[in-house]
């Protein structure tokens, strides 16, 4: 998938790579899901399950009857099979740091972790009615993909034009685009009474959903309620650059992207005028077209 492509970020990215960029709770998070399946791996053995995930995995009857509440945190960190923690690892690797920035480190490992748990909470509700047909849905719930997607619905929210290009089928969508298909997949798989994995899928749907309300009601996460857009330099501890002179069109440039971008993190996105996304647009081509 492409990585983001806010001007602001971009020539950060051409200076100092990919790697480089990633955020500090981002990073924490892809260093904790790899150790913790490495572990797990090496504990278990031949069997089924070790002892990582019969603590930490979640389950309806433990964590909710039997009072062992920390399962709806641990799981999140818990994974299956190789394939399993390298989608969320590739997802939160390139999705995460927009999150990130928009709601800096503290805010952001808190929604994270709510969106996994509300993962967990869509599952039992829907397990509960009954509607979560397959025998997987009374089992363990493991992984980290209810935050990841309440990640890819909270970048679809903040940047729904955000182009991203997929690897497999090779084609290019809109964020707004890829969360629709993606989550539609996810009804789909729960709907069918053959569907495969309804309980993950359940997950899924679940953290999309926490996801969606809490970039709607940023304020469930303490403070007012406004957002503030951490730029990739904030988190780098290099000694700033000498101050070069400029031109006062430079300036003047300057003065109003860093406007528009205080317009976001108070107010969101969406409360751009045609104008000013044409603005953001412009910028954005001008780094391009310099890069």
């Amino acid at each position: 998938m492409g990585m983001m492509d806010r001007d602001y970020n971009q020539g950060e990215q051409e200076r100092s790579g990919p790697i480089a960029q990633l955020t500090p709770m981002v990073k924490w998070l892809l260093i904790i899901n790899i150790s913790i399946y490495l572990l797990d791996t090496l504990l278990k053995g031949d069997l089924p399950d070790g002892p990582i995930r019969r603590f930490g995995a979640f389950s309806i009857q433990s964590a909710i009857f039997e009072g062992r509440i920390w399962e709806f945190v641990t799981f999140q960190f818990i994974h299956g099979f190789i394939g399993h923690v390298l989608f969320n690892c590739i997802g939160l690797f390139f999705f995460g740091p927009l999150m990130e920035r928009w709601w800096g480190p503290t805010k952001f490992i808190l929604f994270y972790l709510l969106c996994g748990a509300g993962g967990a909470l869509f599952f039992t509700l829907l397990a509960t009615l009954g509607i979560l047909q397959n025998s997987d849905s009374q089992g363990g719930l493991v992984g980290a993909s209810a935050g990841f997607y309440g990640i890819l619905v909270g970048v679809a929210v903040c940047a729904p034009n955000l182009r991203v290009s997929l690897l497999f089928p090779p084609v290019e969508l809109s964020m707004r685009q890829l969360a629709i298909g993606i989550l539609g997949i996810s009804v789909v798989m729960i709907a069918l009474p053959f569907g495969i994995n309804q309980g993950g899928e359940a997950g899924h749907l679940g953290g999309a959903i926490f996801g969606f309300l809490l970039m709607r009601f940023p304020q469930w996460l303490g403070g007012t309620g406004e957002v503030e857009i951490i730029r990739p330099r904030a988190f780098s501890k290099r000694h700033e650059p000498k101050i070069r002179p400029r031109s006062e069109v430079l300036k003047s440039e300057s003065d109003e992207l860093d406007r528009i971008l205080d317009k976001i993190s108070a107010k969101g996105f969406q409360s751009l005028t045609e104008a000013e996304r044409a603005t953001l647009q412009k910028v954005s081509d001008s780094h391009k077209s310099q890069s």
